[in-house]
């Protein structure tokens, strides 16, 4: 049995309930955010992804974010990372870490046992604590809840307790300062203000209490008048006297605190609890993150201090049930038990989105109810195609209990105009549908037996399906749980609780054949171009049918539980099912057998396999993400990784997670490719460097290199560059200069202008050196880059390791490269009086070749060979010690490319080998 499917990544996790950090990095902000075990970095400028760090064992309690380093509370222990990858582990506490406090430069942590530790920030790489500078513990009526620290209360900490005081320490001391009696109410959160000495502070009794530390005061104190505690808290930092609450019930209040009274409410604001607020500094800005997988940016650029939402960033707050591939396969359609509709970029987040169910927002508010209330119920089936969606809705979907279906319109990602409403006097919930091959017509199967045809253009009914043999206009005298139709518009096939499948003429609505099921059908699956049609029956079974043959052709057994969902690869020779005992199996149709069973860690509610079959999506129990499964077979023809089976033979696999395993990691100082979304290396780095770090290169693959491809591309391309960058008119001469620059005469009448020197006085350089501007101190350096390059070649030539030379290369702009390598250039018909232009010219092909056999760097090494060749090869030619050089050289690149073009030719092959897989 061939593992044909691998653990790729997950998508649809933006934030879950631990409180994120928010960062300032320059000009731009920076919020770091939880997705289970592994945290996610995002630009809150557009609230695009920057990178995400590894998978970690347990999940994530606390986090905040020093500069480069996340610090992450898992467990017992505290990660540090720098960037996405781990540089060490602090193993102190005895109890899971619950509180994680930035503190200058200490890191304060707080477990459940109350106990609370002071470690040392990290200021390098170099720099590896592992045990905390001072600890003390809390007694045993003091359970911590939150920590924070007042403004210009020096080496201070302000902790919250569940018990209802307040404690004030000294971390340096490890001295109690002052006790706060408290309200008698556990605090939640609290937050210092822009006013010294005011802090704010929320309890779970619902009450907002603004208190003056030094003299132990309530300044004042505001009351929600709904249900729910006081979980996050805020002040503006940009002039605006107003304080941000958020509620557990999702709401957001904004207070005004000169006024002392209730500003603005953002009813709704979350669907769940939320746990983090963040004004922007200096900004009217409010971030929000709540316990419903979303992340909001709201805005108050209002005179009344209201606020609107800017901008942002979420997915399923339930789990989803309804997963489909949708066109080429860059998409999936997602229905969940949150009642939302939704639609994901398998290629990037940015993309996806949730489809519009209308004036949902403004209706509740008017109503003053929850926007939930008013959505649709959530989704059990829906059907999709691609033909028609500039045209009207493409999209229809049957919900839980209700007797009518909904068109949606892909194009405007909004639910569409037409409800498709059956004409039964007594209506029954709609359970299936389908829409025709042309895209214009779709049928209903109800619970009651009828199946219905509309017209998706104007939203008319069309027609009923009618068994004469029932009557009484009905198809099924069960609920009917399955409808299918071929390509061309000819048969309709529809299962039934009944146990039957039965195939309809499509546009005469007459029967022409029963297919006994022996066992209720539960879900049916079609392949449009070959007229089989998959049946998932109550007795576990897949039966597969040819409805133009009326005759059962296959039928598979291995499935322990209710069957889920089942679905057709795009060629027919492959299903696929899930069921409820975690497994995914794949059956190969033509060969009658079981190919792959994976079992997996929960069970599999929906599967779909894409169009161009490289990748599987599944949604599963309890999870609100949906998980990408790559298929091995069109990627590589080697044989399988060695992977744990069960007793059963199953092959026992991982789920995929939203950030890159540990467990795939060679080395932990390895920076690890972002498993979510591809991102260019340029937003890699927080602080907008970016850094050429190699990856380790696999014995017996060529690694490319990091850098932009502008800069290998222009060191090839650098004389086009110059002629098309060359000025269309010569410089303008300044018509007067200011009197304090020092000149030179000159013979041609020119002003030449003089350079101040670093220590002030004006002195001329000579000619033939190179002067440029440093970008980090502003002046004028002497920078050699032959000398440079020339020291190099040579250290590295006698240590035979090029990598301080590649490094040198790499950091240098395509200009520098390329007169490096003319410097050595001989333009005399007497190449032979030029013994060490000879010489290094020997050594630099001995360093081509070496980086060759290395197989790293491979587009940045062929460039700079290009560009040597045409320099030098009239040198080469006429010498003989470099001529035979030269034909190693030639071997080994030859051997290189031959071995490119077998590689490529094995996935061509692998690629046919599946689409005509037994053909």
């Amino acid at each position: 049995m061939v593992g044909m499917f691998e653990p790729f990544r997950a998508l649809g996790y933006i934030t879950d309930a631990t409180p994120f950090s928010v960062q300032r990095r320059g000009a731009e902000n920076f919020v770091t955010v939880s997705v289970g075990n592994s945290f996610q970095v995002l630009n809150c400028a557009k609230l695009t992804l920057v990178l995400v760090g590894p998978q970690l064992p347990k999940r994530i309690q606390a986090l905040v974010s020093l500069r480069d380093f996340t610090y992450v509370a898992s467990g017992f222990d505290i990660v540090v990372f720098k960037r996405a990858h781990q540089v060490a582990r602090w193993s102190a506490h005895t109890s899971k870490v619950t509180l994680l406090l930035e503190f200058g430069q200490q890191i304060l942590s707080i477990d459940a046992g109350g106990r609370l530790c002071v470690w040392k920030a990290f200021d390098s790489d170099a720099e590896k604590e592992v045990k905390p500078v001072r600890e003390w513990q809390f007694r045993e009526s003091f359970t911590p809840t939150c920590i924070m620290h007042p403004d210009t209360y020096l080496n201070k900490v302000l902790i919250g307790s569940e018990e209802g005081p307040l404690q004030l320490w000294n971390v340096m001391t490890c001295s109690l300062v002052h006790e706060f009696k408290g309200w008698n109410s556990p605090v939640r959160c609290c937050r210092a203000s822009p006013a010294l000495d005011i802090v704010g502070v929320g309890c779970a009794n619902g009450k907002i209490y603004v208190h003056n530390l030094r003299y132990d005061e309530t300044v004042v104190t505001f009351s929600h008048t709904g249900k729910g505690a006081v979980t996050a808290l805020s002040f503006r930092t940009d002039g605006q006297p107003f304080l941000a609450a958020a509620v557990s019930t999702g709401v957001i209040s904004i207070w005004n605190l000169e006024k002392r009274k209730l500003q603005a409410v953002v009813e709704d604001a979350h669907s769940s609890e939320i746990r983090s607020l963040q004004f922007l500094a200096g900004e009217p800005v409010l971030l929000s993150a709540g316990a419903d997988n979303s992340l909001k940016m709201w805005i108050f650029d209002t005179s009344d201090g209201e606020g609107r939402l800017l901008r942002f960033r979420n997915g399923h707050s339930a789990p989803p049930t309804c997963i489909k591939y949708y066109g080429r396969g860059n998409h999936i359609l997602s229905a969940g038990q949150d009642r939302a509709f939704r639609v994901f970029s398998t290629i990037q987040d940015q993309q996806s989105r949730e489809l519009s169910q209308g004036h949902i927002q403004k209706r509740a508010r008017n109503a003053h109810i929850k926007e939930e209330k008013l959505k649709l119920p959530p989704v059990i089936a829906f059907d999709a195609v691609e033909i028609r969606e500039r045209d009207w809705c493409n999209i229809v979907t049957c919900h839980s209990g209700a007797a009518a279906a909904y068109s949606w319109r892909l194009q405007k990602f909004a639910v569409g105009e037409h409800v498709l409403k059956s004409s039964s006097t007594t209506p029954t919930p709609v359970m299936s549908c389908t829409i025709a091959a042309s895209g214009d017509i779709a049928v209903l199967g109800t619970a009651g037996g009828m199946i219905e045809r509309f017209n998706l253009q104007s939203g008319l009914h069309r027609g009923l399906y009618e068994d004469p043999g029932i009557g009484d206009s009905l198809a099924h005298k069960g609920a009917v749980n399955g409808l299918a139709s071929d390509s061309t518009n000819t048969l309709l096939t529809s299962g039934g609780y009944d146990g039957v499948l039965k195939v309809w003429d499509f546009k005469n609505l007459a029967l022409k054949s029963t297919l006994p099921v022996e066992s209720p059908v539960e879900k049916i699956a079609a392949h449009r171009g070959n007229g089989l049609i998959a049946v998932a029956a109550y007795d576990k079974v897949l039966r597969v049918f040819d409805v133009v043959a009326e005759r059962l052709v296959r039928k598979f057994h291995g499935h322990s539980d209710r069957i889920t969902d089942i679905c057709f690869s795009e060629d027919g020779k492959l299903l696929l099912s899930s069921s409820m005992d975690f497994t995914v199996r794949v059956w190969d149709v033509i060969a009658a057998k079981q190919v792959d069973a994976m079992q997996l860690g929960t069970a599999v509610t929906g599967l779909s396999l894409s169009p161009g079959m490289d990748m599987l999506a599944t949604a599963h129990v309890n999870r609100n993400g949906i998980y990408l499964w790559a298929n091995r077979l069109m990627y590589s023809g080697m044989e399988a990784p060695v992977t744990k089976r069960n007793r059963e033979g199953l092959r026992v696999v991982s789920m995929p997670t939203v950030g890159p395993s540990r467990e795939d990691e060679t080395d932990e100082d390895v920076d690890v490719p972002d498993a979510v979304e591809p991102v260019v290396p340029e937003t890699m780095d927080v602080d907008g460097e970016n850094p050429a770090v190699d990856r380790p290169s696999v014995p017996g693959l060529i690694t490319l290199t990091l850098i932009p491809k502008t800069q290998w591309k222009g060191i090839v391309n650098l004389d086009i560059i110059k002629v098309r960058n060359k000025p269309t008119a010569p410089p303008k001469k300044p018509e007067k200069a200011p009197f304090f620059l020092p000149t030179l005469p000159t013979l041609s009448g020119d002003h030449k202008y003089i350079a101040p020197s670093e220590n002030g006085s004006d002195k001329i350089e000579p000619d033939g050196g190179s002067k440029t501007i440093s970008r980090r101190t502003g002046k004028q350096e002497h920078v050699d880059f032959q000398t440079v390059f020339l020291e190099l070649l040579y250290s590295c030539a006698e240590n035979r390791d090029y990598s301080a030379l590649v490094d040198h290369l790499k950091t240098i702009s395509p200009s520098e490269v390329d007169a490096s390598l003319r410097m050595m250039q001989i333009v005399d018909e007497d190449a032979s009086s030029h013994p060490e232009e000879l010489l290094e010219i020997g050594m630099v092909m001995d360093f081509l070749l070496a980086e060759l056999l290395m197989m790293k760097n491979f587009q940045f090494i062929q460039a700079i060979l290009q560009v040597f060749l045409k320099i030098h090869a009239e040198t080469i030619v006429s010498q003989t010690p470099l001529k035979e050089k030269v034909m190693r050289l030639w071997e080994q690149q030859r051997k290189t490319w031959l071995r490119l073009d077998n590689t490529f030719q094995k996935v061509r092959c692998t690629v046919n080998f599946v689409s005509n897989m037994h053909g």
